[in-house]
């Protein structure tokens, strides 16, 4: 897939109020400071498309991109330590939660994981309560750069046999890095075919 357009659409943190119409969207959510808004830049080749920051927790609503006029990118808030207070905490969680069970457009959700670190207890939580609510996810492994080749499949089998304990089947997952674009093709391709299935599935 080539990334022809990229627009910021809206922030909120209403679920009611997101984009109306049958667009489908891809949502991107992780832990603080997992190099999210890097990401989303370097996948549609924008600099400063989703706005990045030092400070962990800068994604604090709902924002919605529009990708070459027929699908939504969804930037979600990061998961734990943000800086921000228990109450702004609860209710990241509150329209998070409301989003994955509201969103009739959401085709699936990226969780994004830091390749340099071991399974940590509120990404799995998180995959966990997607597999239970059965939400579609792919894991991305991010700052692939940061590794030698060796060390990053040595990282992900590891990944994979903590997941294996409790899952049937290792999710699909993607290894990345913002830096040199790895990844960037693997990913926009595999959104490319579920979009195509989504339209064959219409006709």
């Amino acid at each position: 897939m080539h990334i022809k357009s990229a627009e910021f659409v809206m922030s909120n943190s209403d679920v009611t109020k997101c984009p109306k119409g049958l667009l489908p969207e891809y949502a991107f959510i992780g832990r603080s400071n997992v190099g999210k808004s890097s990401l989303i830049n370097m996948l549609t080749s924008r600099k400063s498309l989703a706005k990045t920051s030092g400070r962990p927790g800068k994604t604090q609503l709902i924002n919605h991109f529009l990708i070459n006029k027929n699908w939504h990118l969804v930037d979600l808030p990061g998961y734990g330590y943000a800086r921000v207070s228990k109450n702004a905490k609860k209710t990241f969680q509150k329209f998070i939660t409301q989003y994955f069970g509201l969103r009739e457009q959401l085709v699936t959700a990226f969780v994004l994981v830091d390749i340099r670190h071991d399974p940590q207890p509120i990404d799995l939580e998180f995959m966990q309560w997607l597999g239970e609510n059965g939400i579609p996810f792919s894991i991305i492994f991010t700052k692939a750069d940061k590794l030698k080749p060796n060390a990053i499949l040595r990282d992900v089998e590891a990944y994979k046999n903590v997941l294996l304990e409790t899952w049937e089947t290792m999710p699909n997952y993607f290894i990345t890095s913002s830096s040199n674009e790895t990844g960037k093709d693997e990913v926009l391709n595999y959104i490319d075919e579920l979009n195509d299935n989504m339209q064959l599935d219409s006709i």
